[in-house]
């Protein structure tokens, strides 16, 4: 097997016992990117020297013997996730020259841990699509098919680890960016709960729904990760403490089978959910199908909430004292900010800036807005009641194969309505993970 197409936990193996070196490792990795990703376009900045640079630091820990699990592990970052000294720009023009002063929480403890920063991965413009095909600076495509649509809109990480150009990539999941790409591109995705993992740093979309994800070839990978970069965190008030996470045996484990998500499907999901759902019963869990009412909800519920937390989060972006700033403008301020944001957003963000503000705006916030509100609250305790009477969920992640390429969508209802499956946990807040059908077998011990 080449050296890149390992795990993180074959990685950590390896640097341990001598077969090569963090150094050696990293420069496997930057090769590949050199190969491959001028074709696949899965990064948009490449620290080969930052990671050379903390890959001999690694060598170093991992000669003294007390290494951390991760330490010379490379990885790289979806570009919404601040990194000290180098360019994060959300894939938007808005932020083409931005280079924080600071890390996010997860990157400081990733270095902590001694992992290797390889780059910053193309994305949908401020975590807003479903493809990667919103970045304002270039579309990324599938590596199982690179005439398909690695999905969105942490679309640069799935391929980076997909491709073999990264052993796990950081993500953002605001309404399923995590999930949705790791199931087009056939690796795990791990959404976890709201709070497990510090927001610090992440460029905002939508605060009460935002969350950082990892991006993995197995679910032992996403559990290393994750022990990592979770835990409490005094810069983001809305983080926990770490809590011990039992595993169950699967005899006698509840699964029920959401039947609202299974009827949307089209394509094969729901035949390969179907498969999964076979799997656990003959490892002896006991299956049965459910139905929420409150769910077909949704997406709807969502677009609104995630839609005004965007427009208020994105209204910093005004060419003042943050973000792209035009070259002319003639009739006052007004046309100052209108120049900035018109020349400096796409057309999907300002699409949904347009909508939450609309929702926010007086005599339509009851209607829109705050209904929306108690439906997340309906939403939440379907869930609550759900997890009340059964151990796990089973839903399939996306509601059809990836499209092509060339197929882009123009009609905006059409994308929403990819992310059905996925929306309705981000409005509960749950721990979410995608497993891919061919390594589910795996994952259940069978």
């Amino acid at each position: 097997m080449s050296i890149t197409k390992r795990t993180v936990r074959d990685h950590a193996k390896a640097l341990r016992t001598g077969e090569y070196s963090a150094r050696e490792l990293c420069l496997s990795y930057l090769g590949e990117i050199e190969k491959n990703d001028s074709r696949l376009g899965a990064y948009l900045t490449v620290d080969r020297n930052g990671a050379l640079e903390a890959a001999d630091a690694a060598d170093k820990r991992l000669r003294g013997g007390d290494a951390p699990l991760l330490c010379g592990i490379p990885y790289g970052a979806k570009d919404n996730i601040c990194t000290r000294g180098i360019t994060t720009t959300a894939g938007s023009t808005m932020l083409e020259s931005f280079i924080p002063p600071y890390d996010a929480t997860v990157i400081e403890r990733l270095k902590e841990n001694g992992a290797l920063l390889l780059g910053k991965t193309n994305m949908d413009e401020f975590g807003m699509g479903s493809a990667t095909d919103n970045s304002a600076y270039k579309v990324t495509k599938n590596p199982l098919n690179e005439e398909l649509i690695p999905g969105g809109s942490s679309g640069g990480s799935a391929a980076a680890v997909a491709a073999g150009l990264a052993p796990f990539a950081l993500g953002s999941d605001t309404g399923g960016s995590v999930r949705q790409p790791a199931a087009l591109c056939n690796t795990v995705g791990l959404c976890p709960t709201y709070g497990r993992v510090s927001r610090y740093g992440l460029i905002a979309f939508a605060s009460s729904l935002d969350r950082i994800g990892i991006l993995a070839k197995s679910c032992e990978d996403c559990s290393l990760v994750f022990s990592a970069i979770s835990g409490k965190d005094r810069r983001d008030s809305t983080t926990v403490e770490k809590k011990a996470v039992s595993l169950s045996p699967l005899k006698g484990l509840k699964v029920g089978i959401i039947r609202d998500h299974l009827e949307l499907c089209r394509g094969g999901t729901e035949k390969a959910t179907l498969s999964a759902m076979e799997m656990l019963t003959r490892a002896g869990a006991e299956c049965s199908y459910i139905s929420t009412p409150a769910l077909k909800y949704s997406a709807e519920c969502y677009y609104i909430i995630s839609s005004a937390e965007a427009s208020s989060n994105l209204a910093r972006y005004d060419g003042v004292r943050f973000g792209k700033r035009s070259a002319s403008f003639e009739n006052g301020l007004s046309d100052f900010y209108c120049k900035n944001r018109s020349a400096g957003l796409g057309d999907e963000v300002k699409r949904r800036i347009m909508f939450g503000t609309f929702t926010l705006s007086e005599g339509f916030t009851n209607d829109t807005y705050k209904k929306a509100l108690s439906v997340r609250t309906l939403i939440k305790e379907e869930y609550n009641r759900l997890f009340s009477e059964y151990h796990i969920l089973l839903s399939p992640t996306v509601v059809s194969p990836a499209r092509l390429l060339s197929e882009k969508e123009s009609d905006p209802a059409i994308v929403y309505a990819e992310d059905l499956c996925t929306v309705s946990q981000s409005l509960a807040g749950y721990f979410t993970c995608h497993i891919y059908h061919s390594r589910f077998r795996a994952v259940i011990g069978l």
